[in-house]
C-alpha cells in the first residue's frame, strides 16, 4: 500500500514539473518589451567590433595579453612582451611593472618614469595592443563547474562545457541557452546539447563575452531524490520518466 501511494505521489509531482519551471507569472512580455531577442535560426550571428568595446572607453591590459613596446629613437629598447598570469611585465632599466587595469597610454608613461630614473634622457614611450588574451565566457547552470573561463583559440558550446567539468546530474541537455551581445542588442539562442553530441546538428562556435547556461530537469532531480529515499522504485520511477 505504502508503494503505492509513494508512486502515485511521484506520479503527481512529475505532472506539475511543467508547470513549476514557467516562471511565477507564466506570462512573457509582450514582444516589445522583451530585453532578449531570440534568434530564430541555428545558430547566433557573430558579434561585431563594436559589441566588444560597448561600454567601454579604453582598453585596459589583462594577463597575459601580448604587448608591443617601442622606444623612440632606441630600438634596443623596442620589444613584444607578454604579461604575466597577474598581468606584470619586465623592462629594461626599469624592472617588473604591474600593467594590470593600465590603459595602454598609462603603461607607456609609467615606462617613460621610470627610464628618466634610470637617466634615459627625454624617452618617448609607446604600447600598442598586438593579442588580447584576456577572453572568457561564463559558464553557469547545471555544470560541474560553474565560472569564468578563458577562450584559447576557437570556442565551442561542447568545449566550454567540457571545460566546465561538464554537466550535472541534474542538467536538461535540451534546455542549453547561449545569449550574446550583438550589434548592441541582447540575443540568446536555445540548444539541445544531446543532438548536438550525436551530431545532428553542429557544435555551435563561442565568442568572448558569451554567457550559457544549463537549465536543470525538475523531472530528473526528483527521480534522483526518490531513489535515495526508496530504492525499490527504481524501476517504476524510471517507466514513468521515459
Amino acid at each position: 500500500m505504502l508503494r503505492n501511494l509513494l508512486i502515485i505521489w511521484i506520479a503527481f509531482l512529475l505532472s506539475g514539473c511543467a508547470a513549476l519551471s514557467g516562471g511565477s507569472s507564466g506570462k512573457a512580455p509582450p514582444p516589445g518589451e522583451r530585453a532578449v531577442t531570440i534568434s530564430q535560426g541555428m545558430s547566433l550571428p557573430e558579434p561585431q567590433l563594436s559589441d566588444f568595446t560597448a561600454g567601454e572607453r579604453l582598453y585596459h591590459i589583462g594577463p597575459f595579453d601580448k604587448l608591443m613596446v617601442d622606444v623612440f629613437g632606441l630600438p634596443e629598447f623596442t620589444r613584444e612582451l607578454q604579461a604575466d598570469a597577474a598581468g606584470k611585465i619586465a623592462f629594461p632599466l626599469v624592472g617588473t611593472v604591474d600593467a594590470t587595469g593600465k590603459t595602454p597610454s598609462e603603461l607607456s608613461a609609467t615606462i617613460e618614469q621610470g627610464l628618466r630614473r634610470a637617466h634615459v634622457r627625454n624617452p618617448e614611450v609607446t604600447v600598442n595592443i598586438k593579442e588580447v588574451a584576456s577572453k572568457f565566457v561564463t559558464v553557469d547552470g547545471e555544470v560541474q563547474q560553474p565560472g569564468v573561463y578563458p577562450v584559447t583559440g576557437r570556442m565551442s558550446l561542447i568545449k566550454a562545457i567540457a571545460t566546465a567539468r561538464g554537466v550535472s546530474e541534474d542538467a536538461k541537455l535540451d534546455d542549453v541557452v547561449v545569449f550574446r551581445t550583438v550589434g548592441g542588442k541582447k540575443m540568446a539562442a536555445l540548444y539541445n546539447l544531446k543532438s548536438i553530441r550525436k551530431g545532428y546538428y553542429e557544435d555551435p562556435e563561442l565568442f568572448a563575452n558569451d554567457v550559457i547556461v544549463v537549465g536543470d530537469s525538475p523531472a530528473r532531480r526528483i527521480f534522483r531524490d526518490a531513489l535515495q529515499i526508496v530504492p525499490t522504485l527504481t524501476y517504476v520511477l524510471v517507466a514513468l520518466l521515459n
